[in-house]
């Protein structure tokens, strides 16, 4: 990696230090290996002896939010089997919030005003997914849902559509994975900039009933296609009702950084092991 996008790297990590903990945030650290992390289907996680490297730091950090914490996030590192190429590294660095009380447009809010320095919008466009959908893929998935041909037609005609920086909203509920579903819709929107996804944010789901069934799916079509069999962390599931409400977002900073600096391969703004 050349040493000036090492600097320009250092300078983003502390601006958005700066931005959460003038906002009154609590930088949080919680573990890196887990006994059981999130079963979601095409997301694997290392094994690390008796227990994995995280995908994600989401369900440690809303085990915070239950006992009691408000608005907290954390930079860390994160890790994901088979993800390696310009814009994939099976190691990435992950910036995630959370806030009680809040929903899935309160942090869309924090992301633009975050992101502001840099894109000079006061307000990023938004399309939902349904009309992205009907525009660029030719059908509407709330009226007929199928994964094969969603995943297939977001890689390849809706993404390669969206130009600039803009949000892509309101998902199917086949797609709400940890989020609320409200108005027939998953509260859920991901960030892109010339096609290019940056973050993933949700309304959290705290129904641990509603969420227990959720993983149970995902277990069994993980199961199906082979991949490994997570166990259920049982103290999210407890614990999930007590958030009560809230909101959150993972933001891959290894991406934002390759949009800042006009990057085109993830080696060229981190380092490595080669």
């Amino acid at each position: 990696m050349p040493a000036n996008r090492l600097e320009f790297r250092a300078a983003v990590v502390r601006q958005i230090r700066a931005f959460f903990d003038d906002r009154g945030f609590v930088e949080v650290e919680t573990p890196v290996r887990i006994a059981a992390p999130a079963p979601e289907p095409h997301i694997d996680c290392p094994p690390s002896i008796d227990r994995f490297l995280r995908a994600s730091p989401e369900l440690q950090m809303k085990k915070l939010l239950a006992a009691g914490m408000d608005k907290i996030y954390q930079l860390g590192p994160c890790f994901r089997l088979g993800e390696n190429g310009r814009r994939h590294s099976d190691e990435f660095t992950m910036l995630e919030w959370y806030r009680k009380g809040a929903g899935y447009l309160d942090i869309l809010s924090d992301m633009e005003e975050l992101l502001r320095p840099w894109t000079r919008l006061e307000e990023i466009p938004r399309i939902t997914v349904r009309e992205a959908y009907l525009k660029y893929a030719g059908w509407d998935p709330f009226a007929a849902f199928d994964q094969d041909r969603f995943d297939l037609d977001m890689a390849t005609k809706v993404e390669p559509n969206l130009g600039g920086w803009v949000f892509l909203m309101d998902y199917p509920p086949e797609c709400a994975s940890l989020a609320k579903l409200a108005h027939g819709h998953a509260e859920r929107w991901e960030l892109y900039v010339d096609g290019l996804e940056l973050a993933n944010a949700f309304t959290e789901l705290c129904d641990g009933d509603e969420q227990r069934r959720r993983f149970a799916a995902a277990r069994q079509e993980r199961r199906a296609l082979g991949e490994a069999d997570y166990p259920l962390d049982e103290e999210f599931l407890e614990l999930l009702p007590l958030v009560g409400a809230a909101a959150g977002v993972a933001l891959g900073v290894d991406r934002l950084v390759m949009a800042l600096s006009g990057a085109t391969d993830i080696a060229e703004v981190r380092i490595l092991d080669s």
